[in-house]
């Protein structure tokens, strides 16, 4: 009875660590800040214009 009692208790306790661990994982990415969406090229009017040929 002793071993069935200690393997519950341990059993128990991995099942709230995981849990405390998930909770702080979300937490934490949640926590970071947005990062901003801006393309690093961008053409006024959708298109390249043609440089002139000389």
């Amino acid at each position: 009875m002793p071993r069935l009692t200690a393997a519950v208790l341990t059993t128990m306790a991995a099942a709230a660590l995981a849990v405390g661990a998930a909770f702080g994982i979300v937490a934490a990415l949640n926590a970071t800040p947005e990062q901003p969406n801006v393309p690093l090229v961008s053409f006024e009017t959708g298109r390249p214009t043609a440089s002139p040929q000389p």
